[in-house]
């Protein structure tokens, strides 16, 4: 696969914008000189080549809802993908795990609430949240 910098054709451009309506202001009244780049070497390529091109890449890259993944963990291979935009969110992605109970009191409560649903659903007396796959995961299920 060719990079974006090959399919450079000087003149073309993937975005036409309209004429703005604000009145234009020189970048170097209001950045300093040392700030400004001078080439910012971008290619020059047509919205189609474009579109294409970031769409090959993002098709690159494995997604277990594109193909079968015969190993590795559970929760990677059957969990919901909003399940992952709630674990990258910003109050969860800097926990660290020796952090007071006093720092992390919004993700105390939410996992609490979590196993309190979980057991409401299963009907069971008890759940776990941790271990979450592998084979201590397995352990911790049969226990």
């Amino acid at each position: 696969m060719r990079l974006i910098f090959e399919k450079n054709v000087p003149g073309q451009s993937a975005v036409s914008l309209p004429e703005s309506d604000i009145s234009k202001i020189k970048i170097d009244q209001l950045l300093p000189k040392s700030k400004i780049r001078k080439d910012l070497n971008l290619p020059s390529v047509n919205e189609t080549d474009l579109v294409r091109h970031y769409t090959k890449l993002s098709q690159r890259n494995f997604g277990v809802d594109q193909g079968f993944y015969p190993l590795g963990s559970c929760t990677m291979k059957y969990n919901p993908k909003v399940n992952e935009d709630m674990a990258i969110l910003d109050g969860f992605t800097q926990i660290h795990p020796l952090s007071d109970d006093a720092d992390v009191q919004g993700a105390l409560q939410l996992y609490y609430e979590l196993e309190e649903f979980l057991k409401e659903i299963t009907g069971f007396s008890a759940v776990s949240l941790q271990p979450a796959a592998g084979a201590h995961g397995e352990a911790t299920g049969v226990m």
